[in-house]
């Protein structure tokens, strides 16, 4: 990279962070948007490349459906990763961004899944964003586990070992991945489990003590003790960014 691209691109992330700290991610991400449109997706790949993952992550879990993101599909499978394992710093507990942006990315056309769960799975704290994005689909989760589908059984209090679940992975799918093709939470948990094994058992694990965890109330008390700095996400905008309660130091790109 050459001096000027380098001061450009320097310029540019000052720019994109001075607009995601005022709150307007529309302008943030339009900025970016006119450097691919204006010098082509490579210069937008080295400021991506420098971009603080909390401030990709303001632009990625914004994600609004109606329309294609450059932004969505340019991000790289570990630069996606550190943003989706800090996500949980916004206290958002309805997951909505989390899983939007999830499925977003991870089944846009041209990417391979595996690569970006794989990327997910190597971090500290890919296994909980995994869980997270789960979090309202457990007794399905728990199901797919025992039987190879997502129908709903009786609970009897029973759950598959952590033994058994590492052998449950290599059985033989029930269900053909063309049959759970919905881009949403069924394709994501048939891809970890016959695809990402190991994480799909740590998944799931971290999920089942998080579920333990609300049953027992333990979860109602953590987030009573975080009132004061738990983020308000159900009235968020589009375009409009949640601010988080992310350390200021995390990865700083200047």
């Amino acid at each position: 990279m050459n001096s000027e691209t380098n001061s450009s691109a320097i310029a540019l992330i000052a720019k994109t962070q001075s607009l995601i700290a005022s709150g307007d991610i529309v302008a943030a991400e339009a900025a970016l948007v006119e450097l691919a449109d204006e010098q082509g997706d490579n210069a937008l790949l080295v400021v991506l490349e420098q971009l603080p993952a909390k401030d990709m992550l303001a632009v990625l879990r914004e994600y609004d459906n109606s329309k294609e993101s450059v932004i969505n599909l340019l991000v790289t499978p570990a630069q996606f990763a550190r943003a989706v394992v800090i996500e949980k710093q916004y206290k958002d507990l309805s997951r909505t961004h989390l899983r939007g942006m999830m499925n977003a990315v991870i089944f846009r056309e041209d990417a391979d899944p595996v690569e970006f769960l794989t990327h997910i799975g190597d971090l500290e704290g890919g296994a909980e964003a995994l869980a997270d994005y789960f979090s309202e689909k457990w007794s399905r989760i728990e199901a797919f586990a025992w039987t190879g589908l997502f129908d709903a059984v009786e609970d009897d209090g029973r759950m598959l070992s952590e033994n058994a679940l590492f052998a449950s992975t290599h059985v033989r799918p029930k269900l053909d991945e063309d049959e759970v093709a919905d881009q949403d939470w069924m394709q994501m948990a048939w891809t970890l489990r016959y695809k990402c094994p190991d994480l799909f058992v740590e998944m799931l694990l971290v999920l089942r003590a998080k579920a333990r965890a609300h049953e027992q109330g333990l979860m109602e008390e953590e987030d009573a003790s975080d009132d004061d700095e738990k983020i308000e996400t159900s009235a968020t905008d589009r375009g409009k960014i949640t601010q988080a309660a992310i350390d200021p130091d995390e990865e700083s790109a200047i």
